[in-house]
């Protein structure tokens, strides 16, 4: 997905998925938190439901078949946990150890 858009194929993987679900997330939770007061937590999994349903769908999948919605489901938690730790990088960014910033290497 390097210097692309997404694709319906893309967001219907875990990477695309979960990225698009975080900025989603990032960009409308304050309002949805004054009008529903919803935890950001359950939110983040009816965006990534919405998110993996229409690319299922998209991609061509039956829309008849109930097996689509309950993996969906299921795999929404998924996208919302990895989205979730995007969003802890985002604010707390690893740190390079002390040797790593020297230059030294571990032998």
């Amino acid at each position: 997905m390097e210097n692309q858009f997404f694709t319906w194929e893309a967001l219907s993987a875990m990477g695309g998925a979960s990225l698009l679900t975080f900025f989603i997330v990032q960009y409308t939770k304050n309002q949805v938190d004054r009008w529903l007061r919803l935890p950001t937590d359950i939110y983040a999994v009816m965006v990534a439901y919405a998110i993996l349903l229409a690319s299922q769908l998209a991609i061509g999948a039956n829309g008849g078949d109930w097996r689509l919605y309950i993996l969906n489901f299921a795999n929404s938690f998924l996208v919302a946990a990895a989205a979730g730790h995007l969003q802890n990088k985002s604010i707390h960014p690893p740190e390079l150890s002390e040797s790593k910033e020297k230059g030294e290497r571990n032998v």
